[in-house]
């Protein structure tokens, strides 16, 4: 995709949320639905794809992968109509004639950006949080997940209005042209290296940001611990 489609691409999505379609609540939860009946309908190919890339068994691509996503898309059709209602809340005495409550609106266009290692769970939960709130979503799986990539661009791409939902395949060249844009939240998986650059852009245009950075898990091991290594520390 060149930058010119992914600028036009862009202004698709502004145009499709200024419909106001994505403010129905009937509307996010047909979209979920519809996102659920496609993971069932291609869970054969996203478990050779994940076999493929990660060497995950279908077990274990269930478990960790698609599974999750179903579980996570259950709780939200099951909960939107609730959710999304008016919340009432406390009005100062100063104020006794008005009543308060929190209204929840949708932010907008969200770009969501994930990692290889779980490249289904992790592109897929935050997308359809930000559908479910009302969003239109611009997601970027990693490269390094080529054969899930496709599958998951076949499942979107071919079943979306590409001004409400799209998955974009590329390099990190596509993301460095991607944070150039402007994005009303941006959702990023990965590593503390890129997430500084992911700030560092969306700094230049206030866009809120959602960090979920990976981490280590360091570990002091005694010498009188039975482990293969302990001998020889």
């Amino acid at each position: 995709m060149t930058e010119k489609e992914l600028t036009d691409l862009n202004q698709k999505q502004l145009e499709f949320f200024r419909l106001g379609l994505t403010r129905e609540a009937d509307f996010r939860i047909e979209a979920l639905k519809k996102i659920k009946r496609l993971i069932i309908k291609y869970e054969k190919e996203l478990f050779e794809s994940l076999h493929k890339d990660l060497g995950k068994s279908p077990f274990e691509s269930y478990a960790s992968e698609t599974g999750l996503v179903l579980q996570e898309l259950n709780l939200f059709i099951r909960n939107l109509q609730r959710w999304v209602l008016p919340k009432r809340v406390y009005t100062p005495l100063v104020h006794f004639i008005a009543s308060s409550k929190y209204e929840y609106e949708p932010f907008g266009r969200v770009l969501v950006i994930s990692p290889w290692n779980y490249p289904f769970q992790l592109l897929f939960i935050p997308m359809i949080g930000a559908i479910a709130a009302g969003n239109c979503v611009l997601a970027k799986p990693s490269r390094h997940a080529g054969h899930t990539v496709r599958v998951m661009s076949e499942m979107i791409n071919n079943h979306f209005d590409p001004g409400y939902i799209h998955i974009i395949e590329g390099g990190s060249d596509i993301n460095k042209f991607l944070l150039k844009q402007k994005y009303d939240y941006i959702f990023f998986t990965g590593s503390s290296d890129v997430a500084r650059q992911v700030m560092k852009e969306a700094s230049g245009t206030l866009t809120p940001v959602s960090l979920e950075l990976g981490g280590k898990n360091p570990a002091i091991v005694t010498a009188d611990a039975n482990h293969p290594l302990s001998g020889r520390l």
